[in-house]
């Protein structure tokens, strides 16, 4: 948990939490609250059904964002969740209900880099998720056009690792300005 987030005890358990706990149970790995919303991790397994119900039956229905953390440098959090180097993260908001803001995180192990698309639940995770895979390298799976957004197509490496060189590689030097992606 970050320094902004509080842990959640039985007395100030928001609603979204009972109704998660009582479909998901043990797929929630930890639940906190920040100033900003509810935040909940959950396993990989799990994590298109919670988001699915999330969507239909609780009314999640604005994707705000999708992205991910490297957690490579971070041994603490590396421990906490079997040595899953990075998290994806959904931010998502609701129009209804006492806690509009939820943020949902899900451990992804290096060796895997792979979680389900959310493109069929929210349309607008399409270019999230593409910029995702373009910057972590994470495949997302049944995306319907997964390839590269910011980067030039033969573009090698993901830039928002934390082992990928900070000033880069040489492609500064060798980059071409006049090619494009198409």
């Amino acid at each position: 948990m970050h320094e902004e987030e509080k842990e959640i005890t039985e007395e100030t358990i928001p609603r979204v939490i009972e109704q998660l706990r009582e479909k998901f149970g043990d797929a929630l790995l930890e639940e906190a609250e920040s100033e900003n919303g509810v935040v909940v991790i959950v396993n990989k397994e799990k994590s298109y059904a919670l988001l699915e119900y999330l969507k239909t039956e609780l009314a999640y229905s604005f994707l705000v964002d999708v992205t991910a953390v490297d957690n490579s440098n971070l041994e603490s959090e590396l421990m906490k969740f079997d040595y899953a180097r990075f998290m994806v993260v959904y931010h998502l908001y609701t129009y209804q209900g006492e806690t509009p803001r939820l943020r949902v995180k899900v451990p992804v192990h290096e060796k895997e880099l792979k979680i389900q698309s959310v493109t069929d639940l929210w349309k607008g995770a399409n270019w999230l998720e593409r910029e995702t895979y373009d910057m972590f390298g994470i495949d997302f799976e049944g995306h319907p056009d997964l390839r590269r957004i910011l980067m030039p197509d033969d573009f090698e490496g993901h830039p928002l690792q934390k082992d990928y060189p900070l000033r880069g590689r040489g492609e500064r030097e060798s980059f071409n300005f006049e090619k494009q992606n198409v």
